[in-house]
C-alpha cells in the first residue's frame, strides 16, 4: 500500500480531483456491492487507498492557497492566509 503520495500511480496522479473522487465513489460502490471476488477486491481497494490520499493531497494543496482579504488600520487591503478549522 502507497505510504506517500510519490508511491501513487501516475494515472491517478494526472486525475483531477472531480475525477479521482468520482473514481473512489465508484470502488466503494463494487465493494459495498459484494459482487467482487476477494482478490480484485483487495486491488480496487488498494487504488481505493491511492485515490483518497490523492483526494486529500489535492485538498491540502487547495486550502494552502486560500487567502483572505484583510483591511488593515488605515484601509489599505492586503492578503493573509485563510484559516479553514
Amino acid at each position: 500500500m502507497a505510504e506517500n503520495n510519490d508511491q501513487i500511480p501516475d494515472d491517478i496522479k494526472a486525475l483531477t480531483f472531480e475525477d479521482a473522487l468520482k473514481a473512489l465513489e465508484d470502488i466503494v460502490g463494487q465493494l459495498e456491492s459484494g459482487a467482487v471476488s476477494l482478490e480484485d477486491s483487495i486491488n480496487i481497494y488498494t487504488r481505493g487507498t491511492w485515490l483518497k490520499r490523492h483526494c486529500e493531497a489535492k485538498l491540502k494543496r487547495a486550502e494552502a492557497r486560500i487567502e483572505k482579504i484583510t483591511l488593515d488600520v488605515s484601509g489599505d487591503a492586503g492578503l493573509e492566509a485563510f484559516d479553514v478549522k
